[in-house]
């Protein structure tokens, strides 16, 4: 098993569209069908890209998912490229993506 240290210091995936870009800390709130596949599929966009969420929430209410991931060490516009991804997930209802302070929001919902 690889040491702690190890895993903390894993270089971050270079965004190739946006090399000069700046990486930050975006928080994604995803409101969505409470599937039992979801949380995976949207986690998964993560893991393709070698990239760990900083924090994880979801809670159930009435059919719905609300789900927070807090990611550090990507692009704003990486973050841009993943939210529309979540969106076209078919029982993603919204996504919000929070940038880093100082920007301005961005949110959309999802045609359904």
């Amino acid at each position: 098993m690889p040491s702690p240290e190890a895993l903390h210091d894993a270089p971050t995936r270079a965004d190739v569209w946006a090399a000069g870009n700046a990486h930050c800390q975006v928080r994604y709130q995803v409101l969505a069908e409470a599937e039992p596949d979801l949380l995976c599929r949207l986690l998964n966009l993560f893991a393709l890209q070698f990239l760990t969420p900083r924090q994880v929430q979801a809670q159930q209410d009435d059919g719905l998912l609300a789900i927070d991931i807090v990611l550090d060490g990507l692009s704003w516009h990486r973050a841009q490229v993943i939210g529309e991804k979540m969106r076209n997930l078919i029982s993603v209802c919204s996504v919000a993506l929070q940038p880093p302070q100082g920007a301005q929001r961005h949110s959309a919902q999802a045609a359904g």
